[in-house]
């Protein structure tokens, strides 16, 4: 690039920092992300920001997906890039933004993690040795009963719960919503445990599940917990609070079929959201025709 691009990239960074006050980390991440357009130009003799057209935006990014750039990464990129050119229009120094309509490649989609119904039976029935054990089943109950997240679960009050009407509050889900859930017989059986633990250890706070010192469990707290109860109980698969209620939702939606109903309980916003527990269903199904099909199994051996 010639010294009038470097000097309004210069010029770009400046009002990053001073105008829009943007962190030293930002401004780090688009001189990253800009220095690899920099290169681009360089090899294609564009001396100027205003000779980059979007077939070279999308020959760049092309390249870098190429070099195994993940789409998250590319869509940064693209990013600092599109917001480069926008200052460059505002000051007129170009006249489109040849970054404005390109696309990163689309990244696979990651199907959630879930656990079958045999593996959350071994780990909800593993036996508890201690009062703590006995607090942390209810929180693992509850994890798969109702399909809380980790902030829904320790955020819970003692006066969220209904265990009579089997029930209880998620007075701030996720955007602020709330909602009120169902609890199933197991788990109301298991806070029901840890509950009368629970008045000699917390006295005057209001949380659920506390520790034993009686204060509310932290969210790192609650994860520690359970990757513990895995290790001392012998369970080799790696199980996180999230996977119970990714367990949570593909066995309902399994069992129900009814979507709007998991998507109301899960408290997503967007049924399209929910709609990736459909993809689950359907790579079991697809497992089990594999399997049984008789034209879908590959013979073992060539007949002669």
């Amino acid at each position: 690039m010639n010294s009038d691009a470097k000097q309004q990239l210069a010029d770009f960074f400046q009002q990053l920092e001073v105008e829009k006050r943007a962190s030293p980390h930002t401004i780090k991440s688009y001189q990253f992300d800009i220095q690899h357009l920099i290169t681009y130009c360089s090899a294609k003799n564009l001396e100027k920001w205003a000779d980059v057209q979007q077939a070279d935006i999308r020959a760049h990014i092309a390249s870098r997906h190429r070099q195994g750039i993940s789409s998250k990464s590319l869509q940064r990129e693209l990013s600092a890039i599109r917001s480069f050119y926008r200052y460059l229009l505002k000051n007129q120094l170009v006249e489109v933004n040849p970054a404005h309509y390109v696309k990163a490649p689309k990244a696979a989609r990651l199907l959630p993690k879930t656990l079958d119904v045999d593996q959350i039976t071994g780990l909800l029935e593993a036996g508890t040795s201690s009062d703590l054990e006995i607090r942390d089943v209810a929180m693992f109950e509850l994890f798969y009963s109702s399909g809380l997240r980790l902030s829904e679960l320790a955020a819970l009050d003692l006066n969220d719960l209904d265990l009579a009407d089997k029930s209880l509050l998620v007075r701030a889900g996720k955007g602020g919503k709330a909602r009120l859930l169902p609890v199933g017989s197991k788990a109301i059986t298991a806070i029901n445990a840890w509950l009368a633990q629970r008045k000699t250890l917390a006295i005057g706070e209001t949380a659920v599940f506390t520790s034993n010192r009686g204060f509310r469990l932290g969210h790192r707290s609650i994860e520690l917990r359970l990757e513990r109860w895995c290790k001392t109980k012998g369970i080799t698969e790696r199980v996180y609070p999230h996977k119970l209620r990714h367990s949570f939702a593909s066995h309902l939606l399994e069992s129900s079929q009814d979507l709007s109903a998991v998507q109301e309980l899960l408290g997503h916003s967007s049924l399209s959201t929910t709609q990736i527990y459909t993809h689950l269903n359907f790579q079991h199904l697809a497992e089990v025709y594999d399997n049984a099909h008789p034209r879908a199994k590959k013979k073992s051996t060539v007949e002669k």
